[in-house]
């Protein structure tokens, strides 16, 4: 399959990497989001985790971007996966996580709940619908593809197509509730956005 990586800035790369460098020590200023998220786009789509690699699919490959597809962000997402009892099962999960630049918790650029939904530091949003699903872990929540739908501006506008990898937690609880009983299990993933051709 063949993927594509932007690259906006051209040569100045190496300027735009040492001055994020240097916006994510522990003590330097925060600009404004408006000032950095094209700066912030550029080192996730620099930044790719797994040596600027496309993510590992062995076993899960239906869960690949259309080829073509540029990779426009990849986060890590650290929450919980929010389960009610409705008196049979814990029910569908619902999402409440924060997204980082990285999986050290540097540099918040998102939120992600209901829909669901993630929601950048922005104001940008995209919705997701689940289109593919592997489970390589039984322990963990499974591994998505989604279509995605971006709304407003930002670093999710022009993305439709979402991957959440590398899950750590996440499943309900194995044993029964009460009626009514929610259940916040933590969990964290890799979630990659994309725009498809």
């Amino acid at each position: 399959m063949k993927y594509s990586v932007s690259r906006w800035f051209g040569g100045s790369s190496l300027v735009i990497a040492a001055a994020l460098a240097s916006a994510c020590a522990d003590n330097a200023p925060v600009a404004p989001v408006d000032a950095v998220s094209s700066a912030r786009r550029v080192a996730a789509v620099t930044d790719v985790s797994n040596g600027n690699r496309l993510p590992d699919l062995t076993g899960c490959e239906q869960l690949a971007a259309p080829e073509g597809s540029t990779l426009l962000l990849h986060a890590f997402g650290v929450g919980v996966q929010i389960y009610t009892w409705n008196g049979t099962s814990w029910g569908t999960a619902v999402p409440r996580a924060t997204l980082y630049m990285d999986a050290g918790r540097h540099g918040q650029i998102a939120t992600h709940f209901r829909g669901p939904t993630w929601k950048s530091n922005s104001g940008g949003t995209v919705v997701g619908t689940v289109a593919e699903r592997c489970t390589p872990d039984l322990a963990s929540i499974a591994w998505l593809s989604l279509s995605g739908v971006a709304e407003g501006a930002g670093i999710f506008q022009d993305v439709n197509f979402v991957q959440r990898l590398e899950t750590v937690g996440g499943n309900p609880p194995s044993t029964p509730g009460f009626l009514g009983q929610v259940a916040e299990v933590p969990y964290t993933a890799d979630y990659l956005f994309y725009k498809t051709p």
